[in-house]
């Protein structure tokens, strides 16, 4: 299976990453949202607590961890699909809560897409709510940390503009046809 049509959108929380992967569905692409998220909304609807990133953030970061593993395994066998966060950020997130590294072994053995697209911190967008808890320092924090993971990994950072959902996308899209066309 080819990875380079798994492209991670990751970066800062509350960056406009679930945003963008909402219009590049709206466009027709497969993507896959966040896990966290998902995580956080399986819990608060009273099916746990304990895998909560405010109570929990270790048991909460290896949950990520296994379903942005089991995504991989569940995307349509051909075209582009996008994952909002990947197995990278969840093994960040592991190691941020234990003081353990990031594993070598699993970020080279769940391969994406070179370019990763980062979200950057954008203040004025920025929400706490009842999924996010977190600051927008947190965020920052965070957003440093996956810069530095990334491309320790190999992996080619590519900023996202700070600008309309539209124009994000088609940077994307435009970014992506242009390094297939260079390759």
């Amino acid at each position: 299976m080819k990875m380079d049509r798994f492209v991670v959108i990751s970066g800062c929380s509350g960056g406009g990453k679930s945003t963008l992967l909402a219009e590049l569905s709206n466009r027709g692409f497969a993507t896959v949202d966040e896990p966290g998220r998902r995580i956080v909304q399986h819990e608060l609807q009273g099916n746990g607590t304990r895998a909560l990133p405010w109570i929990d953030l270790s048991a909460f970061a290896h949950r990520a961890l296994g379903l942005a593993v089991a995504d991989r395994l569940v995307c349509p066998e051909d075209g582009r699909v996008f994952f909002d966060r990947g197995v990278i950020d969840a093994a960040v997130a592991i190691a941020h809560a234990t003081s353990a590294p990031v594993s070598e072994t699993l970020a080279q053995g769940h391969r994406y897409n070179p370019c990763v697209f980062m979200a950057p911190p954008w203040p004025e967008i920025f929400a706490a709510d009842a999924e996010r808890k977190h600051s927008l320092e947190d965020a920052i924090a965070e957003y440093e940390r996956l810069k530095a993971a990334y491309p320790s990994f190999g992996y080619e950072l590519i900023v996202l503009p700070k600008a309309p959902v539209t124009d994000r996308a088609d940077f994307v899209l435009d970014t992506l046809k242009q390094r297939e066309t260079n390759s």
